[in-house]
């Protein structure tokens, strides 16, 4: 198992990547646009503001696991942080999965698949980055 970690880490860099086709759909289906309107100026920046910075962590850490796979495997103290932050970045969001009211939203198949994909992914990145944080190659 330990070999295939620069493999298993690189693949998760390329799904990483791959989470951003959904997080772009998200302004878009969830209407924010006119959901936000009703809020204060500031209010409505700062969402974008927020779903900018997610993007961008998520663009980040797509980028070195997909170009510092073998790295991130190497057992280093700065590796096994990394990969320890990116394991607690994706369990949290797995985790939010669970408590996310998103029925409402799901009202295609294609959406429904979306979703157990995602959460699908988010466990395997967890699982992935835990395993380079605690059991390096």
């Amino acid at each position: 198992m330990r070999e295939s970690l620069p493999m298993l880490i690189f693949l998760a860099g390329l799904g990483q990547l791959s989470v951003l086709a959904a997080s772009l759909l998200v302004p878009i289906r969830l209407n924010w646009r006119e959901a936000l309107e009703p809020l204060p100026k500031l209010h409505r920046q700062m969402y974008w503001v927020y779903g900018g910075y997610v993007v961008l962590a998520i663009v980040g850490q797509g980028m070195v696991s997909t170009f510092c796979a073998a790295d991130l495997a190497g057992g280093t103290l700065l590796a096994r942080g990394v990969c320890g932050y990116m394991a607690v970045f994706w369990g949290l969001r797995l985790a939010l999965q669970g408590v996310l009211d998103v029925r409402e939203h799901l009202t295609r198949w294609w959406l429904r698949a979306g979703y157990y994909a995602l959460t699908v992914l988010f466990a395997c990145f967890t699982a992935v980055f835990a395993l380079g944080a605690v059991w390096p190659k």
